[in-house]
Formats: C-alpha cells, structure tokens, sequence
C-alpha cells in the first residue's frame, strides 16, 4: 500500500459501498464539525482573486507569519513538487522513513541519500545539501526535538525543508519562527490534516519573502469554493479547542485498544493522530480487519519498514468500538 485512504479499491473488492468501510488508513482529523457552505454563481462564473489575500491574511494570523511568506498550492503534495522545481542543490537527504512523495519529487539530475533516522539520525550531510525531514514522523509519529540537527544543518549551509503537516493535533514546537533568521528554511504545511478537510486541496510552503517570490505559483491553483471553506475553518474560534480535547480522549481510546491485544509486540510513542505497530501476524491482521470493513495502512512501502509494521489512525469512539470488536473475533 503506497498510501492510505485507498477506501474506493477496498469497497469494490469487497462489493459494498465506500462509506460502509472505517478507514484508519487516513490520519485526519475525527472531529469534522459542519461548516455551512454553499457554492454561489459568483464561486462559480467569476475568476478568484488569485493572491488569495483573505485566506493568506487568516493563515497569517493563525500561524503568526507575514503574508508574504506564504505560498499556497492546490494541496501539500503539489507545494513539494512545485518546490522542488527551483531548488539547485544536487544532493538531497531524505530522513526517512518519510512521506513517499518525497522521493518523488526529487527531479532525476539530483542525487538521492536516505537517512535512516531510527538508526543514524546524526550523520553529517555534505554542504550545500538538501535535507528533508518530517517533523512528527510518518508512519511512527515521533516528535523529535530538532534543535541539535537544526544547528548541524545551517553549519553545512543546507537547504532545510520541514514538513510540520501533523505538528497541530499536539502542543509542539514548530519552526516558524526560524524562517526569519535562516533565509533557506522551508515548512510544508498540510491544512487537510488537523482541519479535516481531505477533499479541500490546500498545502503552503512558509519560507523567507525571497523564496517566495522565487516560487511563482500557478493563477488560480486554488477553486474559490476551498478557499472560502479553509478561511471559515481557520477563523472558527473553538476548533482548535475542542479537536485536542477530543483528540487526547480519542488518542487515549484507540491506545487502550491496541495494548489490550496480544497481537502487537511493539506499540510505537505517537505525537500525533496515529499509532505504528508491529506485529508478526500483520498481514493476517490486516486482512481481518478487512474483512469486517475496517481498514488499516500496512507499512511496507516506507523505507527501513516491512511487512510486520501497520499504522492505526485515531478515528471517534464509534469507530474504536467497531475496531475493538473486529478484533474480539480475531482466531
């Protein structure tokens, strides 16, 4: 399984509707509360304002950075690509394991060096290198305090790129603020995750106003029926609130769940919205799950992993209680 949320080729195989399946593949936000939102003509004949000034003004204000040091793109996975584009470095580390679109995105004249993080977290890069580092971890979820290899990074004059799509679910240090002070810092952000909105397509990349400038985003990369929905979603004043709340009760939940099987030899420490395990019975696991319409993200497409390892995303109290009933029947 290259990603999660594949929900579409399960419900087909398994003759049933999409909705029908649980899918703790996707590690969105479980608290979605409605937003009242309809498409108007204006949405629909008239071309946007294509700087995006209201949505770039809200995120400003919500993740206290200058408009001018936002770029916003038609989802994450295109802000990465996109980026990638205007780099010059020739080396790229990859501290993985890692989003695989990484990998991706690196244009073939470059050189591609992974690093794997759970063994050799510190090893030096060239200079003049880039490093791409997710900061927490997917698929394990690992909050690591960024500070040391921060400091090693700008001495070999890198090109940093930190993807912070999972940081908000906890309260954890981001690296805005570094933006300022080290003009080749780049965030990725992922407004899909903690605002639960996977099919609204909006991804930033925050980095120095130069850098920004140098992006050149494409007109009109956003639809006006997104923008309007991420704004209401940003400006909701006790989102934020309530989605930790539920997420620690949540979180708490689907952890008492896991440890209470036998079928799981390592429960990995999450500092967001998912758990990796290991299990020797995985596949069989897996395919149980299935079968009872719940689905699981394997991990045996991320480097350094196999097949032993699968990834649970917290989902509601119904969900775990489904989950924690499939599993009461596995044999």
């Amino acid at each position: 399984m290259k990603h999660g949320a594949n929900i579409y080729k399960y419900a087909k195989m398994l003759s049933c509707a999409d909705n029908e399946i649980i899918d703790f593949s996707s590690n969105i936000n479980s608290y979605h509360p409605k937003i009242e939102l309809k498409p108007t003509n204006d949405m629909l004949v008239k071309y946007a304002d294509s700087s995006y000034v209201d949505l770039k003004r809200t995120i400003a204000k919500k993740y206290q950075i200058k408009k001018s040091r936002i770029a916003l793109y038609n989802g994450a996975t295109s802000a990465i690509f996109e980026l990638f584009k205007t780099l010059k470095e020739k080396r790229v580390y990859l501290y993985a394991p890692l989003y695989g679109e990484y990998e991706k995105a690196v244009p073939k004249e470059k050189k591609i060096i992974k690093i794997n993080r759970f063994k050799n977290l510190h090893v030096k890069p060239k200079k003049d290198s880039i490093v791409v580092f997710v900061n927490p971890s997917t698929p394990d979820a690992k909050y690591y305090d960024l500070d040391k290899l921060f400091k090693l990074w700008k001495s070999q004059n890198c090109t940093i790129i930190l993807d912070e799509s999972f940081i908000e679910f906890e309260n954890l240090k981001s690296f805005r603020n570094q933006i300022e002070s080290y003009d080749k810092l780049y965030i990725i952000q992922s407004f899909s995750k903690f605002y639960s909105c996977a099919g609204v397509r909006i991804g930033a990349v925050f980095s120095d106003k130069k850098n920004i400038k140098k992006l050149q985003t494409p007109m009109w990369n956003l639809s006006s029926f997104d923008v309007e929905f991420l704004t209401k979603r940003l400006r909701e004043s006790d989102f934020e609130q309530t989605s930790k709340k539920l997420h620690v009760e949540y979180k708490n939940e689907l952890f008492e769940i896991l440890k209470g099987f036998k079928l799981f030899t390592k429960i990995y420490k999450s500092n967001s919205n998912f758990f990796l395990v290991k299990s020797k019975k995985a596949d069989k696991v897996f395919k149980h799950l299935l079968k009872h319409k719940i689905l699981l993200r394997t991990c045996g497409s991320f480097d350094f992993l196999d097949d032993n390892y699968l990834r649970f995303a917290v989902k509601d109290s119904h969900s775990h209680d489904m989950l924690r009933e499939a599993l009461n029947r596995y044999e």
